[in-house]
C-alpha cells in the first residue's frame, strides 16, 4: 500500500507542476497589467506604471518570474511561504487565506449534504425501480443538472430570501397551503416506503393527517416566529436516529448495538443538562464547541468498546455515529432556542449578498445563526446541483451491482435484503461513486465562481476573477495551488478507497 500511495503523490506532484507552468503562461498572456496606465491622462501615470513594473516583475522574462512564485510556494513547506503581492500591493497569502476559508465553509457543508442525499436517494431509487418515486426523483434529478446556475440563483433569492423574509413578519400559514404542504409530503412518502396499494394509501394519509395537525398548531402557537425544541425533542429524535443507524448497520437482531447506541442518546442527554444547567453553552466559542463534540464522540465510542462484545469494530461505529447526531441535535436546540432573539435583531433574517451581517451585534448563537442564514441559499444551490449526479450515478452503479451472480447468491443463501443491500451490493457499488465524489468536491472549490459572484461571496472564484480581469498573476497561481491540490488531494484519497475497496488495485 506504501508503495502505491508514494507513486500516486510522485505523479500527482509532476502533473501539478506541469499544470502550474501551463497556468503561469496563460495568465500573463491573457492581457495587459499596465492598461489601465496607458490610457489614463493622469501625469502621475508614468510613474505610477514603472512602479508596477518593478514591483511585479514585468521587466524579467517570464521563467524568471515563474521561478520566483515557485520559489515562494515551495518556502510553505518551511514556514515562509510567500505567493507574492497583488497589483494593489496586498498579500496574496492573507488574500488566499480568508478566500479559501470563506471557500471551504460553503463548498464542505454542500458536498457532505450531497454526499448523504445523493447516495441515499440513488440506493433507495435502484431498490424502487421503475417505481413512481422512482421517476419522480429523476425528473428532479435531470432537472436540477439542467438549471442554469445564474438562474436557480435568481430563483432562490426570490423565493428563499424575499418571499421568505416577507412571510416571516407574521409567520402563519393558510390553511390551503397547510393542505397542499400536507398533500406533497403524504404523496412523496407513501412513494418512498412502498409496499401494496392499501399500505400506501395508509401512509398517505396518516402522514397527511400528522403535517397537517402539526402544521394548524404551529399556527396557533406562533411556532415560526418563537419556536421550542427542547430536551425531550433532542432525545426522541437522536433515539430515532440511533435505532435507524443500527437497522441499517448491523439490524435491530444485535441487541447489543441497539443497547449501545440507545446508551450513547442517554448519556448525550445527561451531559447536555449538565452543561445547560451549568451555563456552558449560554455563550460558548467555537473552541469550546469542537472540544465538546471531540469529547462526546470518544465517550460514544467508549460506549460501543466496553459493550459491543463479539461485534465492537461494527457496534463503536454504530455509536460514533448516534454520537454525532445526538451532538448535532444539541446545536439545533440551541439555535432553535436563540431564533426569537436572532428575529429581534434582524427582521429580515434571510440575505441575499455577502457572508454575514456587518456589524451585527448578537451574541454566540445569534452570530451563528446569521452565518447560517448567509450560508442557507449558495449552499443549497451547489447541493442540488451535485445531488442530481451523486443520485444519478449512485442508481447506475447499484442497479449494475444488484445484477450480479454474488448478489443472486446472496438472496439464495437467505441473508435479509439489506444484508444484501448494506453489506454485498453498496460496497462494490462505492468504486464509481467514489470517483464522483473525489471529483465533485474539488470541482466545487473551483467552480463557484458564479454562485459566489452572484451571491456576494468573497472566495476564491472572486479571488481568481479579480486577478484574471487585472492580469495578475499571483492571485490567479493562488487560486490554482488551492484548487490543483484539492483536485490531486482528493483523486490521492479517491485512489487510496479504491485500494481498500479492492485490492486487486493496489497491484
Amino acid at each position: 500500500m506504501l508503495k502505491f500511495i508514494l507513486r500516486r503523490v510522485g505523479a500527482s506532484v509532476l502533473v501539478l507542476l506541469g499544470a502550474s507552468v501551463l497556468m503561469y503562461i496563460l495568465v500573463i498572456n491573457s492581457g495587459d497589467p499596465l492598461a489601465d496606465f496607458r490610457e489614463s491622462n493622469d501625469p502621475r501615470a508614468a510613474a505610477q506604471m514603472r512602479s508596477r513594473i518593478a514591483a511585479m516583475g514585468l521587466e524579467n522574462p517570464w521563467y524568471e518570474r515563474y521561478w520566483d512564485w515557485l520559489k515562494g510556494v515551495g518556502g510553505c513547506f518551511t514556514g515562509q511561504c510567500d505567493l507574492g503581492n497583488s497589483v494593489n500591493g496586498t498579500s496574496v497569502l492573507a488574500l488566499t487565506e480568508q478566500a479559501a476559508g470563506s471557500t471551504l465553509r460553503l463548498v464542505t457543508l454542500a458536498t457532505l449534504l450531497a454526499i448523504v442525499l445523493g447516495v441515499g436517494l440513488g440506493i433507495l431509487t435502484a431498490i424502487r425501480q421503475y417505481s413512481a418515486f422512482d421517476y419522480t426523483v429523476t425528473f428532479g434529478a435531470f432537472l436540477f443538472f439542467a438549471l442554469p446556475v445564474f438562474w436557480a440563483a435568481v430563483l432562490l433569492k426570490e423565493f428563499g430570501a424575499i418571499r421568505y423574509n416577507n412571510w416571516i413578519a407574521e409567520g402563519q400559514y393558510a390553511p390551503g397551503t397547510i393542505l397542499v404542504i400536507a398533500a406533497v409530503l403524504a404523496l412523496a412518502l407513501a412513494g418512498l416506503l412502498g409496499g401494496s396499494r392499501r399500505r400506501r394509501l395508509l401512509t398517505g394519509a396518516a402522514t397527511f393527517v400528522f403535517v397537517a395537525a402539526v402544521m394548524f398548531v404551529f399556527n396557533m402557537i406562533d411556532w415560526y416566529r418563537n419556536p421550542s425544541f427542547g430536551l425531550v425533542m433532542v432525545v426522541l429524535t437522536s433515539a430515532g436516529a440511533a435505532v435507524l443507524v443500527t437497522a441499517l448497520v448491523s439490524g435491530l437482531k444485535n441487541r447489543k448495538a441497539l443497547y449501545a447506541s440507545l446508551t450513547t442518546v442517554a448519556v448525550g442527554a445527561v451531559i447536555y443538562l449538565v452543561l445547560a444547567i451549568a451555563g456552558v453553552l449560554a455563550e460558548p466559542t467555537w473552541l469550546l464547541l469542537a472540544g465538546l463534540f471531540v469529547l462526546a464522540l470518544a465517550i460514544s465510542v467508549g460506549i460501543g468498546y466496553f459493550m459491543g462484545g463479539y461485534a465492537k469494530k461494527q457496534v463503536m461505529m454504530i455509536t460514533g455515529i448516534t454520537g454525532t447526531i445526538t451532538s448535532l441535535m444539541v446545536v439545533v436546540d440551541q439555535l432553535i432556542a436563540h431564533w426569537a432573539s436572532f428575529l429581534g435583531l434582524k427582521s429580515r433574517p434571510i440575505s441575499t449578498i455577502g457572508a454575514e451581517t456587518p456589524q451585527f451585534g448578537g451574541g454566540f448563537w445569534e452570530s451563528a445563526l446569521d452565518k447560517g442564514a448567509q450560508l442557507l441559499l449558495p449552499t443549497l444551490l451547489l447541493a442540488l446541483i451535485s445531488v442530481a449526479t451523486h443520485s444519478r450515478y449512485t442508481r447506475a452503479s447499484m442497479l449494475e451491482v444488484m445484477g450480479q451472480d454474488y448478489v443472486r447468491t446472496a438472496r439464495s443463501k437467505g441473508l435479509s435484503e439489506r444484508e444484501v443491500i448494506v453489506k454485498h451490493a453498496f460496497r462494490n457499488a462505492l468504486i464509481p461513486i467514489t470517483t464522483i465524489v473525489a471529483f465533485d468536491f474539488a470541482a466545487l472549490i473551483g467552480g463557484a465562481v458564479i454562485t459566489e459572484r452572484v451571491f456576494g461571496w468573497k472566495g476564491m472564484g472572486q479571488l481568481f476573477q479579480q486577478g484574471l480581469n487585472a492580469t495578475d498573476p499571483n492571485p490567479v497561481m493562488a487560486f490554482f495551488l488551492v484548487t490543483g491540490v484539492a483536485a490531486v488531494t482528493m483523486n490521492l484519497l479517491a485512489d487510496i478507497a479504491y485500494a481498500s475497496l479492492d485490492p486487486r488495485i493496489r497491484r
